[in-house]
C-alpha cells in the first residue's frame, strides 16, 4: 500500500487554501478511505460530522452509495449541503459487517463517485480492505465512525481510538456561530471545529470553517477573510 507513494494521484480539493496546503496531496485523494467521526454523541456534533461528509460526496462526480444501519439521514439536510435526492442510492445493512462488505462491493464497482458508510466499530482488516478496493479507481470512500454505547466502548469515548488504513482521518464538532454583518436579520450559517486528525505522510491541524453550503463548499468565517486580505494588502504596499 504504501509502495506507490510516489504515483500521482486525482484529488478532491476542498478549494480553500488553508485546508488543502496542509493536505499532503492538495486534497483528499479519490482512490482512498478517509474517516470521519463526530467530536462527540451529542446530536449537533453528530450532524456535523454527517454533513461535512455529505459536502465531499457532493463534490465527487456521479452517483453516490450511503450505507446505513438504520434510517435516520435527513435527505432535505443533505440536500443543503450540495447531496442531491436523484445522486443518492440506499442500502441498509443489518450490521456492520455487512455494512462494510457492502461498502467494498460498491468501491469495486467503479461506476459510483463515493461510497460512505456508518459503523461503530471497523478493525485494521475491514479498512485495509477498503482501502485496497478503493485503490486504482475515483470513487472516494467515506467511513464515519460513530460513538458506541459506554458498555462496549473499548476506545475510550474516541472512535478514532481504533488503527485504521484510512488516509486520512477527521473529527467534527459543532461551533458557536458568528455575529451577521449589521444590517442582517435571522440566523447565521452553522460553523464547524474541522480537526485533521491524522493524515498519511502529513501533519494534524485544526480549523474553524462556515458550514457546507448547497454546493457542498466549506468557507473561511467572514473575519478571517477579511483579516487574510488585510494582510494581502498590507504586503503589497510594502513591496
Amino acid at each position: 500500500m504504501e509502495s506507490d507513494g510516489l504515483r500521482r494521484r486525482p484529488v478532491l480539493p476542498f478549494g480553500i487554501a488553508p485546508i488543502d496546503e496542509r493536505l499532503a496531496p492538495g486534497g483528499l485523494r479519490l482512490d482512498s478511505l478517509h474517516e470521519i467521526s463526530a467530536a462527540s454523541p451529542a446530536p449537533s456534533d453528530d450532524a456535523a460530522a454527517t454533513l461535512f461528509m455529505a459536502g465531499i460526496a457532493a463534490r465527487a462526480w456521479g452517483p453516490v452509495l450511503w450505507v446505513v444501519r438504520r434510517r435516520d439521514l435527513f435527505a432535505p439536510g443533505l440536500y443543503q449541503a450540495g447531496l442531491a435526492p436523484g445522486r443518492l442510492i440506499y442500502a441498509e445493512a443489518a450490521d456492520d459487517a455487512e455494512l462494510l462488505a457492502l461498502m467494498e462491493e460498491g468501491l469495486r464497482h467503479r461506476g459510483l463517485g463515493a461510497v460512505v458508510g456508518e459503523v461503530k466499530r471497523a478493525a485494521m482488516p475491514n479498512t485495509r480492505r477498503l482501502q485496497l478496493a478503493a485503490e486504482g479507481g475515483k470513487t472516494i470512500a467515506l467511513l464515519m465512525k460513530r460513538h458506541a454505547r459506554a458498555a462496549n466502548d473499548k476506545g475510550g469515548g474516541n472512535p478514532l481510538a481504533v488503527p485504521s488504513a484510512a488516509m486520512t482521518r477527521w473529527r467534527i464538532a459543532s461551533a458557536p456561530s458568528g455575529p451577521l454583518p449589521v444590517g442582517d436579520a435571522g440566523v447565521g450559517r452553522a460553523r464547524w471545529q474541522v480537526e485533521l486528525v491524522r493524515q498519511r505522510g502529513g501533519e494534524s491541524a485544526e480549523w474553524i470553517m462556515e458550514a457546507c453550503d448547497e454546493t457542498g463548499r466549506l468557507a473561511l468565517p467572514a473575519r478571517l477573510v477579511d483579516r487574510t486580505a488585510g494582510a494581502g494588502r498590507a504586503l503589497s504596499r510594502a513591496a
